[in-house]
């Protein structure tokens, strides 16, 4: 099925079946390869990214089933011109091997959007599922926080 999706606000057709995972579209179809693969159940949460600032598991949501604008960690921000986010978890030395950070950081980006000043609660809500383990828990809960002052600040 010939579909036109909005990713990182840039119109891609693609012609695919209706029950392709986005997780495919974006990195097979369209090439984008932040988002990462790891279990196809969406249970590790390695492949989440938003549709209309929700963030999802696109391992589980068809191409059929998008109903809005997608974005990825690359539309999250770009070297020089970082999301508050990924600044804060540079900052934090979150990152251990990195593979799932991605996922992380947009499931952070979605709690930030909708929750300006998260709880441990919230975060520990937010991140349930977002499977990480290098173990660094406590420098995501840190690096969200971090970057919840830095967004009232601006």
């Amino acid at each position: 099925m010939a579909v036109s999706l909005t990713i990182n606000s840039k119109v891609h057709d693609v012609d695919l079946p209706d029950n392709v995972p986005l997780l495919w579209v974006l990195r097979d179809a369209i090439g984008l390869t932040g988002t990462k693969f790891g279990c196809g159940i969406a249970a590790c949460g390695a492949c989440t990214v938003q549709i209309d600032g929700v963030a999802v598991r696109s391992c589980q949501v068809a191409l059929a089933d998008v109903w809005g604008e997608v974005t990825t960690i690359e539309g999250l921000g770009q070297p020089g011109n970082l999301a508050v986010i990924q600044q804060a978890w540079i900052d934090h030395q979150v990152a251990q091997c990195g593979y799932c950070q991605s996922g992380q950081i947009m499931n952070a980006a979605a709690l930030l959007a909708e929750t300006p000043a998260p709880t441990d609660d919230d975060i520990d809500a937010a991140m349930q599922g977002n499977l990480c383990r290098c173990g660094t828990y406590p420098r995501i809960r840190a690096a969200i926080k971090d970057a919840a002052l830095r967004l009232t600040e601006v």
